[in-house]
């Protein structure tokens, strides 16, 4: 444990700020396995949906440095394969 006083508050903050962005990445997460059940069962439109909330979950969990925004490009581009065979 820390014995300087901003040390002491930067293990807190940090803390703080661990949980929430656990608690972000996890409906991230959430919203993508969402999605690929959709994708799952051939539901297009309910696919196209979920597509758009979970494109926008990555989105902001690349610009609050949650995930790498490669990796938030990749997942989308991903997404975006899967929703495009079913649409056909």
């Amino acid at each position: 444990m820390a014995n300087i006083k901003s040390a002491k508050k930067r293990v807190i903050t940090n803390e703080t700020k661990r949980v929430k962005q656990q608690a972000f990445k996890s409906a991230t997460r959430s919203a993508v396995k969402e999605f690929y059940k959709k994708v799952e069962n051939n539901d297009a439109a309910g696919a196209k949906e979920l597509f758009l909330l979970a494109s926008k979950k990555v989105d902001k969990a690349a610009d609050k440095n949650i995930i790498h925004h490669n990796a938030a490009s990749r997942e989308k581009s991903r997404m975006q394969k899967h929703l495009n065979k079913i649409a056909q």
